[in-house]
C-alpha cells in the first residue's frame, strides 16, 4: 500500500479513485475506437484527448464542425478530470505511489526515478513538458511531487489548465492545417469503427477472463 501508517478514510477514498481511473480507462478502449470514427467532436467533449481534438480541428478546418469553439472549451476542461486525483496521493502518501508503480521493476524503477529528477528540475514548467509524448511516465509523476509539496489545489489546476490547454489548442491547429487529408482517413476509419471497437471489446473481456482464471489457479495452489 502507499501509505506508511494507519489508512483513514481518505487513504481509502483516494485509492478507490485510482480504481475509478482504472475502469473508466478500460472502458473506454472499445468506446474512444468508435467515436473517434463517428463522433470525435464528443470523443474531445468526453475525454479531452489529443488525438480527438486533432481530428475535431481537421472536420472544422473543412467546415464540418461550426460548434467547435464549444468543443475545444469542453475538452479543455474534462481534460483535467482525474489529476486532481494524483495530486491527492501525493499530499497523502508523497513519493507512496511512485513506489507503487515503480514496483520491483528495475527499469520502471529507474525510468521513475529520471522521471522524479525531470520534474524536481523543471518546476512549474514540468506541467508543461508532462504533456509532451515522451516515453517516461513525466506527468504522473509531476502530479504526485505537486501534492507531495504541499502546492495547493487551486494552484496545480491553474498550471495544469494552462499547460494541457496550450496543448489541445496545438493539436487543434495542427489538425486543422492538415484538414481535407485527416478528414479522408477519419472517413474511412468510420466505416470500421463498429469492427474495431467489437474488436476490442473480445479482446478486454477474453484478458480479464483468463486473468481470473489465472488469479483463482494460484490461490488454489
Amino acid at each position: 500500500m502507499p501509505w506508511k501508517k494507519e489508512p483513514g478514510r481518505s487513504d481509502y477514498a483516494c485509492l478507490a479513485w485510482f480504481g475509478v481511473i482504472g475502469v473508466f480507462s478500460l472502458a473506454l478502449i472499445p468506446t474512444r475506437a468508435w467515436l473517434l470514427g463517428v463522433a470525435p467532436d464528443w470523443l474531445a467533449m468526453i475525454t479531452g484527448g489529443r488525438t480527438a481534438v486533432a481530428a475535431s480541428g481537421a472536420l472544422a478546418g473543412v467546415g464540418q464542425m461550426a460548434h467547435w469553439p464549444v468543443v475545444l472549451v469542453i475538452a479543455s476542461i474534462l481534460s483535467l478530470k482525474f489529476d486532481w486525483i494524483y495530486w491527492w496521493a501525493g499530499k497523502l502518501w508523497g513519493r507512496g505511489m511512485i513506489e507503487i508503480w515503480a514496483g520491483r521493476s528495475v527499469r520502471a524503477k529507474r525510468n521513475y526515478d529520471r522521471a522524479e529528477r525531470w520534474a524536481e528540475k523543471l518546476g512549474p514548467l514540468g506541467f508543461f513538458i508532462a504533456y509532451v509524448p515522451i516515453p517516461l511516465p513525466l506527468m504522473q509523476v509531476v502530479f504526485v511531487l505537486s501534492g507531495a509539496a504541499k502546492m495547493s489545489l487551486k494552484r496545480f489546476l491553474i498550471y495544469d489548465y494552462v499547460a494541457s490547454t496550450i496543448w489541445l489548442v496545438f493539436y487543434f491547429w495542427l489538425g486543422w492545417q492538415l484538414g481535407e487529408p485527416v478528414v479522408e482517413i477519419l472517413n474511412w476509419y468510420a466505416r470500421i469503427a463498429g469492427y474495431v471497437a467489437i474488436g476490442l471489446l473480445v479482446v478486454i473481456v477474453v484478458t480479464t477472463v483468463l486473468s481470473a482464471r489465472k488469479k483463482a489457479s494460484s490461490q488454489e495452489g
